[in-house]
């Protein structure tokens, strides 16, 4: 009797990081074709260009860049004013933010129950109240409840309103995230002995807050916005106090002044936010990478291509 070794197997190619991938889903331009996108590029440039240029221009024209509309800036009321609005902002902001991430992992846990007293309640809850207008939610809260005994502040009927709505929005990102899941993840830690509820928290919940987190990161940036409806239920967010600025009279109304101050505001905060989201999402990317399983490639077992024959 002799034994033979199958000869091993051939070593598996790796791709190389940055390699092009082959474009499947339309056809690589020819020369034409990139001439005439480029023409396009290049006539699409200068009309924007000139659509700039002329609402520089139209400021100007009517004095919007004059030393004394924009003079309201250099006074220490009017910064603390501004500062004190972008701080109430961020304050109804963050708060809403928790509550409505909490909810929406309440709701997305109910929706995928199997206890249907749990399912079809939390289905009609993120159907209502996707649908509700979010000022109606504020006025609702703000305008409504004294008519039934309550008093709720400018802050909480904010606040109330953009988590129950944003809630059921992260409801169904939560949801549908799980669902993207790959079925064998489960049924894999079903086999191991895991219980639902640690198959949830140690293995789909994880995988899908990962694959959701662009998704996650862009209703927060809409929840930030959004506190900028405040200004109709009387809460002192930026937009509110800005407002109140542009009706200063000694300094000509300097309404786009500040129009422009409070979007470049509103621009750099959600530019940081989405700069925030990229470094969590390369970070998780790398942990993820680091705490997978290392391949064994010094195993002579695996080398072998499935062992020995017996002859």
């Amino acid at each position: 009797m002799t034994v033979t070794a199958s000869p091993p197997a051939p070593p598996r190619r790796r791709r190389k990081s940055g390699a092009p991938t082959t474009a499947v889903l339309f056809d690589v331009p020819g020369p034409r074709a990139r001439r005439r996108n480029a023409l396009i590029g290049v006539v699409g440039s200068i009309v924007i260009a000139a659509a700039l240029a002329y609402v520089v221009y139209r400021f100007w024209k009517t004095g919007q860049f004059s030393g004394q509309k924009w003079e309201i800036l250099e006074y220490k009321q009017p910064q603390l004013t501004i500062l004190e609005g972008f701080l109430n902002t961020l304050k109804a902001a963050g708060i809403a933010a928790v509550l409505a991430l909490a909810l929406g992992i309440g709701l997305a846990s109910a929706r995928i129950s199997d206890h249907a007293w749990l399912r079809v309640p939390s289905f009609w809850f993120v159907e209502l109240f996707r649908a509700v207008p979010l000022v109606l939610l504020m006025f609702l809260f703000y305008y409504g409840t004294p008519s039934l005994g309550l008093r709720v502040s400018p802050l909480w009927a904010v606040v109330l309103g953009l988590t129950l709505y944003n809630g059921s929005v992260f409801a169904e990102l939560f949801r549908a995230g799980i669902a993207s899941v790959p079925r064998g993840q489960s049924e894999a830690a079903y086999a191991l002995g895991l219980r639902k509820t640690q198959v949830m928290t140690s293995v789909l919940v994880p995988q899908a807050v990962r694959a959701m987190l662009p998704a996650i990161i862009s209703q927060l940036v809409v929840l930030l916005k959004d506190t900028a409806l405040g200004f109709l239920v009387t809460y002192d967010e930026l937009l509110k106090q800005l407002k109140q600025l542009a009706t200063a009279q000694q300094f000509e109304y300097p309404l786009i002044p500040l129009v422009i101050v409070g979007g470049v505001i509103y621009v750099t905060t959600c530019l940081l936010l989405s700069w925030f989201a990229t470094w969590l999402e390369r970070r998780l990317s790398r942990k993820s990478t680091r705490t997978a399983a290392p391949t064994m490639e010094g195993d002579p077992g695996q080398q072998m291509g499935g062992g020995a024959a017996v002859i």
